[in-house]
């Protein structure tokens, strides 16, 4: 797994990744606010074909639009990312689709959840995205036309926007091939860590 905008620091140990968002950084193209960022961070692996991601991510989100996820990418102006973000200091289950231009939809979570399981699902040119709260059932958030060609970055995204930066913690990231292969945080990179 490498990095798309290495954060200001990041620890990664066995199947956990704790990274601190820059300031500043986004995923964005366009919609309504006029301006392009892509400058937020992607622990990125590459995937070839159909597949399944999975990750638990908990977040110190503090500042309008704190956001950590997973993330789809082809390119620049082709991507999803998903999970959660803060808006007007509430939680909400967030996906966005960019394909040239951002569509955002949002869904409020009850109170503050600890954590936040995600699944994103390729078949195709089809991306199916569901969460589940705390542990509980799984809903789905967003079924998505998102043209991808072969192969796509898939991993844990972070992002902060407006704020001054914020602790994410993803756990037990894994990548199944739907013909069978699979990776893993534990598995590609154990015990790695990086600073900067």
């Amino acid at each position: 797994m490498d990095w798309l905008n290495e954060p200001p620091t990041w620890e990664h140990h066995g199947d956990t990744l704790v990274v601190t968002a820059g300031p500043g950084t986004d995923f964005w193209r366009r919609t309504h606010y006029g301006f392009i960022r892509d400058n937020g961070h992607l622990y990125g692996h590459r995937v070839t074909g159909d597949f399944s991601a999975e990750v638990l991510v908990r977040g110190a989100y503090a500042a309008q639009y704190d956001q950590a996820g997973l993330m789809v990418r082809v390119d620049e102006t082709t991507w999803l990312k998903c999970g959660i973000e803060l808006v007007d200091g509430r939680q909400q289950a967030s996906a966005v689709v960019t394909r040239e231009f951002s569509d955002w939809s949002v869904v409020p979570l009850a109170g503050s959840p600890a954590a936040l399981t995600l699944r994103v699902q390729r078949t195709g040119d089809a991306l199916e995205v569901r969460y589940a709260v705390d542990g509980g059932p799984e809903e789905l958030l967003r079924l998505a036309h998102l043209p991808m060609g072969e192969s796509v970055l898939v991993g844990p995204m972070c992002a902060a926007p407006d704020g001054p930066g914020f602790v994410a913690r993803f756990e037990g990231f894994v990548v199944r091939g739907l013909s069978g292969t699979s990776a893993s945080f534990h598995a590609s990179s154990t015990g790695a860590m990086g600073t900067r």
